[in-house]
């Protein structure tokens, strides 16, 4: 079981590693958005992937290769080393934290997609910013919720939401709809540090891919 905890703890830290690698530009209710600063946001590449090797687990009753607790101590630094090779492999540059999406709390109208007319001004300064991109670049947009209701029910409010926001870009500036993927994210993807039932966490967020 201790080798179990040991790689699965192991694991983790690095999916953390890669998870803090990146953030997101939050813009609150009123912040100017610069069109210059989105089409520098979602212009970006992907974050890299991080390629994991295949792993066995060991249990309490699989002895180590060398039957001895270095044995297992060794594997666990093994398999750290090779994350990071493949790591390198992927992005040879050194890491650095970069904003790799945006998020604007865009206002609906209670349990509703219809969008209100305080949120119109971010997503048209959104829709400059998209409008400076090459054109074969597109931009995924995600609905999130927060974790009020069911799972169900936020999913399918979150994507109506980014749908909303996707007709929007495309009716009233002319956006072309086949630049622009919406997605529900429901409320699995909270914002960092926040509470998941946080105002902050119902909001369409935009990346480039």
């Amino acid at each position: 079981m201790a080798r179990r905890l040991t790689l699965l703890t192991l694991m983790m830290a690095l999916a953390a590693g890669a998870a803090t690698a990146q953030e997101v530009r939050q813009y609150r209710a009123g912040d100017a958005v610069d069109p210059r600063d989105v089409a520098a946001i979602l212009g970006q590449p992907a974050a890299p992937v991080i390629k994991m090797r295949s792993i066995r687990l060991l249990d309490d009753t699989t002895p180590s290769p060398q039957g001895s607790p270095l044995a297992a101590a060794g594997a666990a630094a093994n398999l750290a080393a090779a994350a990071q090779a493949d790591s390198a492999t992927t992005n040879a540059a050194p890491r650095r934290q970069r904003t790799a999406a945006l998020s604007l709390p865009v206002q609906f109208a209670f349990d509703s997609s219809d969008i209100l007319p305080s949120a119109r001004h971010q997503l048209d300064a959104l829709a400059e910013g998209i409008r400076l991109l090459p054109a074969a670049q597109t931009v995924v947009i995600e609905g999130h919720t927060d974790a009020a209701g069911s799972e169900q029910y936020n999913e399918t409010l979150s994507l109506r939401r980014a749908l909303v926001v996707k007709r929007y870009l495309v009716m009233a500036h002319g956006l072309e709809s086949t630049r622009l993927h919406a997605v529900g994210m429901g409320e699995y993807a909270p914002l960092a540090s926040l509470n998941p039932h946080a105002a902050e966490n119902r909001r369409v967020q935009f990346r480039g891919e």
